[in-house]
């Protein structure tokens, strides 16, 4: 069996993840083992190796420190197939092979919105937020296929203990460290029912084809949360301060969703960096509670 390259660590994952050299061997034996013919061909994006494979086929790689991401992909995208408005991919298969673990499924069709997004007119803007915001609603009645984080109340514990060291550590401001305490004591974030959450909805993870939303992927990153962690990916990558966009999708989803849990939740996000954040959607505010406004506020 041909091996992948050891990543057992995200430094020796980092180390290789941009190593063709090291990577194809082994992608090439599992088509292989999977019997999947036709060019092989590598995603430009995403944090983990992802291949295009004959006409229709996509094989997502996960290094064995990620191994545990297998699952919840392949729960998830199982338990969404065919129930959403948008196009998810359909699980073929899913595994290990040669030290890594891997899911194959179907490729969806269409354009990056990352690509479509600056040049639709401010009405085209408000119908495919609507879309998204339709979608959002569907899955968040999907019951949950995994069970992680098993205690919701506890796992915000946990991220607001840290909080304000790990945006330190990724370079936010001290102006914006100093308000970080204050302003999550005063949100209530209550006890609220968790959702199967893909957490990370945005422009990068959809497509679109002749105006409507073409495919959603990447679910990966998927766990139960409140419905207010959702709203984190859209706000700062998909509506990025398009108070009228941010409408629609809010219209489309069909709940009332207040912006000061979502900013709260933008702080305690397992992947959060609000001094990024700052810098992908500028805006000259220099409070937390009108950056909640501004990011996920559906009125300006």
């Amino acid at each position: 069996m041909t091996l992948f390259p050891v990543a057992e660590t995200e430094a020796q994952f980092d180390g290789v993840v941009g190593d063709e050299g090291a990577l194809r061997p082994a992608v090439d034996a599992l088509c292989r083992t999977l019997r999947l013919d036709g060019p092989v061909e590598r995603f430009a994006d995403g944090s983990l190796p992802v291949y295009a494979v004959g006409d229709g086929h996509v094989l997502k790689l996960f290094p064995a420190v990620h191994l545990d991401e297998v699952s919840t992909e392949r729960d998830v995208l199982a338990a969404v197939h065919g129930r959403l408005p948008v196009p998810t991919p359909e699980v073929f298969d899913a595994g290990e092979f040669g030290g890594w673990g891997y899911v194959h499924m179907s490729r969806l069709r269409g354009t990056s919105l990352v690509d479509v997004w600056p040049g639709l007119d401010p009405s085209r803007r408000k119908d495919v937020a609507r879309q998204v915001g339709e979608a959002l609603a569907a899955l968040h009645t999907i019951t949950p296929p995994i069970a992680e984080p098993a205690d919701w109340a506890s796992f915000v514990a946990g991220q607001r203990a840290g909080c304000v060291d790990r945006q330190a550590a990724r370079g936010l401001d001290p102006a914006w460290l100093e308000q970080i305490p204050d302003f999550l004591g005063s949100v209530d974030l209550g006890d609220p029912e968790t959702v199967l959450a893909h957490t990370e909805v945005m422009s990068a993870h959809l497509l679109v084809r002749d105006g409507r939303l073409s495919g959603l992927f990447d679910f990966e990153p998927a766990m139960r949360a409140a419905r207010e962690y959702e709203f984190v990916a859209t706000g700062v990558f998909l509506t990025k301060g398009d108070h009228d966009a941010n409408a629609a999708l809010r219209a489309g989803y069909g709940h009332d969703v207040d912006p000061r849990r979502v900013m709260a939740y933008t702080l305690l996000h397992v992947y959060s960096n609000l001094a990024w954040y700052l810098r992908e959607v500028p805006s000259g505010l220099t409070t937390l509670d009108g950056l909640a406004e501004h990011w996920f506020g559906p009125t300006g």
